[in-house]
């Protein structure tokens, strides 16, 4: 089954450091942020996603300033209201991410135990790969139990960099 999406949505590109961004929002709020690396492949993905082919469009000039900025600066929060659309487990998992310390690691096993479901692992990583909002609710702090970089939806390099700038920001 696929997400809704609103009928008022506004999908925009922009730069980032990390590549391409897609950017969806509404009026209630930011609902997708894609990384990649170019427009066309984050547009094909999104229809593929969404069964939509929203038309690009332009955010408005504050909210653009607002993700350059939180896409340049990986562990700043972002101000903007977020609407990920998630099942009650996801969205308590996503909530989750934001006590990770920016530039720190947990395991998807100790996330799970943080939610008092210490066997929910895979379904821990589950939720992070189906995070809509890339940076902004930070799935790529969640590690394999060893320790070492797997899973992220936007690649390995793009995960291993933003631990590196947010590390970097913490303790320049």
């Amino acid at each position: 089954m696929r997400p809704t999406t609103p009928t008022d949505l506004t999908v925009a590109t922009l730069p980032t450091p990390w590549g391409r961004a897609l950017a969806a929002a509404s009026p209630r709020g930011l609902h997708a942020l894609w990384l990649g690396d170019d427009d066309a492949a984050l547009l094909t993905m999104w229809r593929r996603s969404y069964g939509s082919a929203a038309p690009l469009g332009v955010l408005p000039t504050a909210w653009q300033a607002v993700l350059r900025e939180v896409l340049a600066h990986p562990g700043t929060p972002c101000p903007l209201p977020l609407v990920p659309q998630g099942s009650p487990f996801q969205q308590r998992v996503w909530a989750a991410l934001h006590t990770i310390a920016p530039g720190q690691t947990l395991s998807y096993g100790a996330l799970a135990a943080r939610l008092g479901m210490p066997n929910a692992a895979r379904a821990v990583a589950s939720a992070c790969a189906r995070n809509p909002l890339a940076i902004v609710i930070p799935c790529h702090r969640v590690v394999g139990a060893d320790g070492r970089l797997s899973g992220y939806r936007w690649g390995l390099q793009r995960k291993r960099a933003l631990l590196q700038a947010e590390a970097s920001a913490r303790h320049p």
